[in-house]
């Protein structure tokens, strides 16, 4: 059965970039409300057992008979990925490898950042914006709801929840200033320079 992740850091450390009370909510209760909807869609099929969530992911995508299994086994991979990346710092320290591709790939880390916040900040309601690896290249994309880069065959790096429930209580209907933020300040890039030497 699957658990709800371990925080790596405390709920005071990312502050005042992202509160304590978001992570409460956000983690505590929304991605635990995914957990055990992913555990109760097991339980009750047997065929399920002992698959990994991307496995879950891949056989239940484009499958009308198992939407609610994707959706949800899609969550809990999304918001995984999300609490895993994030870190608080006063400015971006990227690892010299992963700063060589971003340049090589969108011709400077401002043009990097523009293309991800733009993806959040256009996603139309609930949904991710991810920096993904395909064909060698790094890209942003953006998908709505459950939708992920195992579903869609890439590898990906780092994501960004732009469900109003990742930033509201500290940022309300200001999405754009919260994009900025995570990109600025709560990004691990350690994390993501792993990741991507990984699907090297």
């Amino acid at each position: 059965m699957f658990e709800l992740i371990k925080l790596p850091y405390g709920k005071e450390d990312l502050a005042p970039y992202m509160s304590s009370n978001t992570l409460d909510f956000h983690h505590g209760k929304h991605l635990n409300a995914y957990v055990t909807t992913v555990n109760d869609f097991v339980s009750k099929d047997k065929s399920l057992e002992g698959k990994s969530i991307e496995e879950l992911i891949l056989l239940s995508h484009n499958n009308p008979d198992k939407q609610g299994l994707f959706n949800n086994a899609g969550q809990v991979y999304n918001h995984e990925e999300f609490f895993k990346v994030l870190k608080k710092s006063e400015k971006p320290s990227i690892p010299s490898e992963l700063e060589s591709k971003i340049k090589s790939d969108f011709g400077s880390f401002d043009a990097f950042k523009e293309a991800f916040t733009t993806a959040g900040k256009t996603q139309f309601g609930s949904g991710w914006a991810w920096l993904v690896l395909a064909n060698g290249k790094l890209e942003v994309r953006k998908y709505p709801n459950a939708m992920n880069p195992i579903a869609d065959k890439v590898h990906g790096l780092l994501t960004c929840d732009v469900w109003e429930h990742a930033y509201y209580l500290d940022y309300q209907n200001r999405r754009p200033d919260f994009l900025n933020t995570f990109v600025d300040h709560l990004v691990n890039w350690e994390y993501v320079a792993e990741r991507l030497s990984n699907a090297k």
